[in-house]
């Protein structure tokens, strides 16, 4: 987009955000493949979503205003008018961790939180609820015992430490009178490309659904569908901090890639050894770690606020999803 293009848009923006009335929910990062897929289940639930990006364009009915994620701008007048902000954005850790990706991974998350932040702070009538992303990858490569928020411990290594600067970022944002919650989630599956679900229903497609590097390592995980609710239980309830966004019940590897495989009704199922694991990363141009890592969160506080899942078990969410991914 050209600067007079630019220029354009930010004033259809100001004029389109001063004719909007009541917002329930504010979607930033509505581009990605959470946020797109979010902003259409709310609208389905006959809320009133409207998304924030680095492009204009329409989800559904659905306006999506502009912001470059690190200034403030006109999308600035839409908080007045909102109920719950919910913030997703953040460039996409499937990548190499070299120099320029990890400054991209955390400028992407602490700017957009700090800028939201700093808004809200300005408004006159802030949104009542804030909901910012953050990860289950938090917590320690664990295989003797799941992690709550009270009793977790924390990792170390570049994700983690990620992870730590981005709720601090949150946490010390000036909002009073907001309440904030910190989603800690897992890996988010769903149909659609852009999702984790697709890399392993890609590798159970080759007859490579087998368990991965002995198929040990704890899977935490959380069905799209229960993700989406969870966002709208989080606006209603009275939760704060730190939250696990994930499935009650985490399985292992071996466990998890035979779900697929059943679903699939696929007879050829190899089992991928560590190095092809590590050497397969590379030629993806990610990190042996996003598949290696052992992550074994459990939703100690979402549970006891009362929130149930529609797919708690791995068995029946893998079918649902790859009934949809049949379907698309």
């Amino acid at each position: 987009m050209g600067v007079a293009e630019a220029v354009i848009a930010q004033s259809q923006t100001a004029a389109h955000a001063h004719s909007l009335g009541k917002i329930d929910f504010l979607v930033f990062g509505s581009s990605g493949y959470l946020g797109r897929r979010l902003v259409r289940h709310l609208l389905n639930q006959r809320y009133s979503a409207v998304g924030v990006a680095r492009t204009m364009g329409m989800i559904g009915p659905s306006p999506v205003f502009l912001w470059d994620g690190t200034t403030l701008g006109t999308w600035t007048n839409l908080l007045k008018n909102t109920d719950c902000v919910v913030n997703l954005a953040g460039r996409s850790v499937n990548c190499r961790y070299n120099k320029r990706n990890k400054s991209e991974i955390y400028s992407s998350r602490l700017d957009s939180t700090n800028i939201i932040g700093t808004a809200i702070s300005q408004c006159d009538n802030p949104p009542r609820v804030w909901l910012n992303s953050s990860t289950a990858t938090i917590y320690r490569d664990s295989r003797d015992c799941p992690m709550d928020e009270a009793t977790g411990e924390i990792g170390n290594g570049f994700s983690v430490d990620v992870a730590q600067k981005w709720e601090q970022a949150f946490y010390e944002s000036p909002t009073p009178t907001t309440r904030k919650v910190a989603m800690r989630s897992a890996m988010v599956m769903g149909p659609g490309k852009g999702g984790p679900f697709a890399a392993f229903d890609r590798l159970v497609a080759q007859g490579l659904g087998g368990p991965m590097a002995g198929g040990g390592m704890m899977m935490s995980w959380i069905h799209l569908l229960d993700f989406c609710r969870a966002v709208e239980w989080f606006s209603k309830s009275e939760l704060d901090g730190p939250v696990n966004v994930c499935s009650p019940n985490p399985l292992t590897n071996r466990d998890f890639m035979r779900a697929i495989v059943n679903a699939r009704r696929v007879k050829i199922a190899l089992p991928v050894a560590k190095w092809m694991v590590i050497l397969g990363a590379i030629a993806m141009k990610t990190e042996p770690e996003l598949p290696l890592k052992s992550r074994w969160a459990v939703p100690k506080r979402l549970l006891e606020s009362g929130f149930s899942f529609e797919y708690p078990n791995w068995k029946k969410a893998a079918e649902n999803i790859v009934t949809q991914v049949q379907n698309i």
